[in-house]
């Protein structure tokens, strides 16, 4: 049994005193951290930065990718490498978590890291792996590269950070009163809260959630029957699964469904939040989606000398610093 306790946590406003779970594939908090590759990353990881300065209840639900996403290097010819290299965090704290959940039908062993606080200036961030001895080298692999090409492994991973995740709120005994899914990849949380709470509308209660993509053929879409395999439903028949999410055909949507289940969406600007209400609102029982404008951590990202030309109407020092 691990003797961790949530109790590092910065003193909480009480402007922001609810409690929130903010599940993300990756988190671009530091470049010593290379959990992430993108976009999706900067915003999850500026807002851990910003939840820390405004003393939000927040915690980060990720997954410690053991070979990142990848490092780009160049070969004679200057064409493109992608290295995997393994990564080694010192400042990340083992818990001593451990516990299982069903992926393929069988037990996977699950270790959770810790990064407080006080590292980056934070909110506190959980991260997952399932890079333990106890599992096979295929579940070892789950946790291995970010966006894993394996259809089933890439499945395996929304299990883990969804469900994984949701479990691990419970073992902490954090009562998250709302879910954020930043993007679909942890949509099985909804699962297991489908059967913790007992009815959709009570999950509709706690889920909200961003949608990046908008394009609907970038959105994921996987076969239904291999989720149903995968264990994805967190042991829900497939004709609960219809009837609950909507899905008739063989494909199953996450993003469609993550708007089915969630009781608020948002787009991360407001032509984004435009595109994908027309994109997504002809679909029955969607929510509504709203603009939030995406942005970076101002504290930590912005280029302070820049801004001080700006400022000061500085305009050929601003120009000149644009090309540094």
């Amino acid at each position: 049994m691990s003797n961790f306790k949530l109790g590092s946590f910065y003193p909480i406003s009480e402007k922001y005193s609810k409690r929130v779970a903010y599940f993300s594939m990756e988190f671009a908090i530091h470049q010593p951290l290379k959990i992430y590759s993108g976009g999706l990353g900067f915003l999850a990881g500026s807002h851990l930065r910003s939840a820390y300065e405004l003393s939000q209840h927040l915690v980060g639900i990720g997954i410690l990718w053991k070979f990142g996403y990848y490092d780009q290097l160049r070969h004679q010819d200057q064409t493109m490498h992608a290295h995997w290299s393994e990564k080694h965090y010192s400042f990340l704290e083992d818990t001593g978590i451990r516990y299982t959940i069903k992926i393929h039908d069988a037990d996977v062993w699950v270790k959770v890291l810790y990064l407080a606080p006080e590292v980056f200036k934070t909110a506190p961030l959980f991260l997952l792996s399932t890079d333990l001895p106890e599992n096979d080298y295929v579940s070892q692999t789950i946790t291995h590269r970010l966006y894993d090409a394996n259809e089933a492994t890439k499945v395996a991973q929304y299990i883990l950070l969804g469900i994984g995740g949701a479990k691990l709120l419970d073992i902490l005994d954090y009562d998250a009163e709302v879910y954020h899914l930043n993007e679909a990849h942890g949509l099985p949380a909804a699962f297991y809260l489908q059967n913790k709470l007992g009815s959709k509308e009570a999950v509709k209660e706690k889920l909200v959630f961003t949608t990046h993509t908008p394009e609907e053929a970038g959105n994921e879409k996987h076969s239904i029957y291999l989720c149903e395999k995968m264990s994805y439903f967190c042991g829900l028949s497939l004709e609960e699964v219809r009837s609950l999410t909507g899905i008739e055909g063989d494909q199953f949507d996450h993003s469609l469904v993550a708007l089915r289940y969630a009781r608020l969406a948002n787009g991360v600007s407001q032509l984004h939040g435009r595109v994908a209400s027309e994109m997504w609102g002809h679909y029955p029982g969607t929510c509504k989606i709203i603009s939030i404008t995406n942005a970076q951590n101002w504290t930590y990202w912005a280029d302070k000398q820049l801004y001080r030309f700006f400022n000061q109407g500085e305009d050929y020092l601003l120009d000149d610093r644009k090309n540094t």
